[in-house]
């Protein structure tokens, strides 16, 4: 056995990325004017890097967060010099300036202890906005689906820091819900998202639900964004009995997220020692379903996988799970204690 390790958890995350410059205009409809309606240039003028995976967006602009509002709402500025307030997309912190409505989510009590969880989160969500976001010069993207700007006239934008989408970052941080009240292009995925958050009780998931904010830590879940929807349902390091004796009781269990067949064929699974098994061709997890690989020996088939070892690979008093696909890239990395 070997020596444990801090929970890490790499997500690979959906980034949008394209054009930058300044400040764009809309009018009431959230619509792009023309250069004749502002007298101006509406086309962002500077490129920006986008990594390989991403689909560049034209509308794509580049502007330093000045202040953060509260977990969602930041202001920016422009390399002009203009100033404006941005609504992020697709999610919702609790409020720290008001009271939030324990019943829009789901689990935590409609009572006083679940209202003072969700205040406390909700600064949790702030306070992680101003560290990652305050000073940085990030990417706002926008979704056809949705109007340039809402209701209050702040833009509903995507953020991205550091080549990550921070939207989607407060989800799998427990930081978040799926805002419902909109019909933003990656909803589903976001629900995706939420929902394994709220099962794995991360960040405000796990806190609020017995209204203690310190039972839970914001710790990511391991599902990517716009990536494979793999993720690690339950890992079993300490089998029942001498694990020697039961090294089948010893498990990894993968869950598959998403609405399509997740073929793992050549996927690796790794610990921290470098002890390595390969998925067989045709081994797939099917959509909603899971998949259980045994440290031990037997023969695969209905969901279950074995690595055919001698001794135990996972370290009773923590461990890291690494997966990598077949191009050798790492999908999730998740670490445990003891």
């Amino acid at each position: 056995m070997h020596s444990g390790a801090r929970a890490v958890a790499l997500c690979l995350l959906l980034v949008l990325a394209g054009c930058a410059g300044g400040p764009v205009a809309t009018d009431g409809d959230g619509r792009m004017p023309t250069d004749t309606e502002t007298g101006t240039a509406a086309t962002p003028s500077t490129a920006i890097d986008a990594p390989p995976s991403a689909t560049p967006k034209p509308d794509a602009i580049e502007v330093e967060v000045i202040d953060v509002v509260d977990g969602d709402t930041i202001d920016v500025r422009y390399p002009n010099g203009s100033e404006d307030t941005v609504r992020l997309l697709g999610v919702d912190t609790p409020e720290v300036h008001a009271e939030t409505d324990p019943a829009e989510f789901p689990g935590v009590p409609e009572a006083e202890a679940g209202r003072n969880c969700l205040r406390e989160w909700g600064e949790r969500a702030s306070q992680h906005a101003e560290d990652e976001l305050l000073g940085e010069t990030v990417t706002l993207s926008f979704d056809e689906n949705e109007p340039r700007r809402g209701y209050y006239g702040r833009l509903l934008a995507y953020v991205h820091v550091d080549g990550d989408s921070f939207n989607y970052g407060l989800l799998t941080l427990g930081l978040a819900r799926r805002y419902d009240s909109s019909s933003f292009q990656y909803r589903e995925r976001y629900g995706t998202a939420e929902g394994i958050a709220r099962g794995t009780d991360a960040g405000l998931w796990g806190a609020c639900a017995t209204g203690d904010p310190q039972t839970a830590t914001e710790t990511p879940i391991p599902i990517a964004d716009g990536g494979p929807p793999l993720w690690i349902s339950e890992i079993t390091a300490d089998a029942a009995g001498d694990d020697r004796e039961n090294l089948n009781g010893e498990y990894v269990t993968f869950g598959n997220a998403g609405n399509e067949t997740l073929d793992l064929s050549g996927w690796t699974v790794s610990d921290e020692a470098d002890h390595t098994y390969t998925f067989p061709e045709g081994a797939e997890i099917p959509p909603n379903g899971t998949i259980t690989l045994h440290t031990g020996s037997g023969e695969d088939g209905s969901g279950d996988y074995y690595w055919g070892q001698g001794s135990p690979v996972w370290n009773n008093g923590g461990d890291t799970v690494i997966v990598r696909n077949e191009s050798g890239e790492t999908v999730i990395e998740r670490s445990y204690d003891g």
